[in-house]
């Protein structure tokens, strides 16, 4: 099967949304699969490249998202010529995406991460004129009529049905977890404890990027709340230019609640080292406000540390082991959530486990139902 992904950001630009697209290209390429992505050219990366078995196209867009959905299109449509499907995902990949298959008749499935109809405003950092913008480009991508619309979580599904797309068109594949790399055998937070003078203390973690979704400030109040002896409240944030005014805002907060000797603000960790410093947590707190799938809250219950998560959105579905769900937006239940973990009074529930083997088996079974559709 030759498939072609049209999706604005590839490695080497890393984040969640790019890990799934890179294992699952990867994937469908050991398995024999023809596979070519057309991205945005990031600087330094090459043009053309071959990955892993995965051909990768860099459109060059003046380092601008934005003009990616124009300047892909003329590749995207050569490309999808010689393609037997296509697959993006939102935001800046569908529309060239979706051109590329009305000009060359393959049916074309979209990856939904989550809907943020009505939220731009209060999820990120716009003004309210970039917010009603990116609220009116969203809507114009549900507009499109892809031929099938994939939920990254049951949670984003219903949000898709409210908006109206049809059942038969909307299916839910799960993203998936690397067990592989968050695996407890393989990883030990001893090391990190004693660097970090860790082994007496009760070390709450929480990680990722601390964009407004995220709900960071919810859980910095909730820290002088927490009623634990020699509390260490760990914080490893993604620094990336688009949240440092977010991390400005989130260490005045820290010392205008006078707590700056429980709380710990770590640089960025490598990946292959991220599964260590979780193992060196007695507890992880995810406080979002809103999540598409929630890979911080799968990566900690499989690495069998206890997750305090807000019921909210996809985490609720996510979320499993040693755990306890909080409403969201409520500091006063952070901290008696982690009390609670602290004193091992949290639920213990069978291990959701979310396969890439599962995950690519039901792309491909997408695939092959859009293929026996086409003209």
């Amino acid at each position: 099967m030759r498939i072609l992904f049209v999706i604005e950001n590839y490695v080497p630009h890393i984040g969640g949304v790019e890990i799934v697209f890179k294992n699952l290209a990867e994937g469908l390429a050991k398995k024999g699969h023809d596979v070519t992505i057309i991205t945005h050219k990031s600087s330094g990366a090459k043009g053309y490249e071959e990955l892993n078995g995965v051909k990768i196209h860099r459109i060059n867009c003046l380092q601008s998202r934005y003009l990616f959905s124009f300047l892909a299109i003329p590749k995207a449509v050569k490309e999808a010529r010689k393609a037997d499907i296509i697959h993006t995902t939102t935001f800046n990949g569908a529309f060239p995406a979706w051109i590329a298959s009305k000009l060359t008749g393959r049916k074309c499935a979209i990856t939904v991460h989550e809907v943020w109809i009505g939220k731009w405003k209060d999820y990120t950092t716009m003004n309210l004129l970039q917010a009603c913008l990116h609220n009116f480009l969203e809507k114009l991508i549900y507009f499109l009529p892809f031929d099938k619309y994939v939920a990254v979580s049951n949670s984003t599904k219903r949000q898709l049905l409210e908006l109206g797309k049809s059942p038969e068109k909307t299916v839910t594949v799960h993203n998936a977890v690397d067990y592989k790399h968050f695996d407890p055998k393989k990883h030990s937070g001893k090391k990190i404890r004693e660097e970090y003078e860790w082994d007496d203390k009760f070390v709450c973690l929480t990680y990722g990027r601390p964009g407004p979704s995220k709900g960071m400030e919810y859980a910095i109040k909730a820290i002088p709340l927490i009623g634990i002896p020699k509390l260490r409240y760990v914080f490893i944030l993604s620094k990336d230019k688009q949240y440092l005014l977010k991390l400005r805002k989130l260490k005045s907060m820290i010392r205008e609640l006078h707590i700056e000797k429980k709380t710990i603000l770590l640089e960025p960790v490598p990946h292959k080292m991220l599964p260590k410093y979780i193992r060196a947590a007695d507890c992880v707190v995810v406080p979002s406000l809103s999540e598409g799938f929630g890979y911080t809250a799968a990566e900690a219950c499989a690495l069998g540390v206890p997750v305090v998560a807000t019921r909210t959105t996809s985490l609720p579905e996510v979320v499993s082991g040693k755990h306890l769900l909080v409403n969201p937006k409520s500091s006063e239940e952070i901290a008696t959530a982690v009390e609670r973990v602290y004193n091992k009074k949290y639920e213990n529930t069978p291990l959701k486990r979310f396969l890439l083997e599962k995950n690519i088996n039901g792309y491909l079974k997408i695939y092959r139902e859009l293929i026996s559709k086409q003209g």
